[in-house]
């Protein structure tokens, strides 16, 4: 940290008067949160009539087999890197920063990782990762297409964020490939529905490692928006 950005050292007395104030604002942030979530929530649905197969650990299954049989379900999009035959280092700290799937499943919840790649690859990462969490591959089926997490102009229009590629403009080539990104369904009987998605920062809320970061005079530690520090977690040094 630069001596430009250093916190100043001051005596308690002042140091709580500060706190108190930034307080207030953390109030504000927490109801607008909580606003925004019931909005989330009152959200639409659109039926799913598309069929789609995934390949997992017991083979080929629906995308209703994706449920387990619970009333929700959430995709994490993860991206897979065919450039370094390896899960993208970015999606894998996601994976990391995921809590023990038993309190999702105790609220009736689901929790998966989808990625446009090979099984055998997926496996032999999650392998390696040490990860619980289940992973199927949605190589082959339109699945990434349909919830823009692969964008390849030549197969479907290109669109991330819910802009499309004029929207874009010069940024769209940044995206052409793996994106990554979070997709909500609800299953009512043999019917599922898509209530929900978010990409880029709106995945934000998943990294806990950030939240607590957040918390920390160093912060997040980037350089023109980008985290150098993250690797795959057993390629860090120390």
């Amino acid at each position: 940290m630069s001596e430009m950005n250093r916190p100043r050292v001051v005596s308690r007395d002042e140091w709580l008067e500060a706190r108190k104030a930034l307080l207030i604002k953390e109030k504000e942030l927490t109801r607008a949160k909580d606003a925004v979530a019931a909005q989330r929530r009152a959200l639409p649905m659109v039926k799913i009539d598309k069929e789609y197969v995934f390949e997992g650990p017991e083979g080929k299954v629906g995308l209703l087999g994706l449920f387990e049989g619970r009333r929700q379900l959430i995709v994490y999009h993860f991206m897979w890197r065919y450039d370094i035959d390896a899960g993208c280092p970015s999606c894998s700290f996601v994976v990391d920063n995921m809590g023990h799937l038993a309190h999702l499943h105790a609220a009736n919840t689901t929790l998966v990782l989808v990625s446009r790649a090979p099984f055998e690859k997926l496996a032999t990462f999650k392998e390696r990762m040490g990860w619980t969490v289940p992973w199927y591959s949605s190589y082959g089926n339109d699945f990434n297409y349909d919830f823009h997490v692969t964008l390849d102009p030549q197969v479907a229009p290109v669109e991330y964020n819910f802009r499309t590629q004029e929207e874009l403009g010069e940024q769209a080539n940044l995206w052409i490939g793996e994106a990554p990104g979070l997709s909500v369904f609800l299953r009512d009987d043999d019917t599922v529905y898509h209530t929900y998605s978010t990409y880029a920062r709106g995945l934000d809320i998943l990294l806990g490692t950030f939240n607590y970061l957040d918390r920390t005079p160093l912060g997040r530690q980037e350089e023109a928006g980008i985290m150098n520090w993250i690797r795959h977690h057993d390629r860090y040094s120390t």
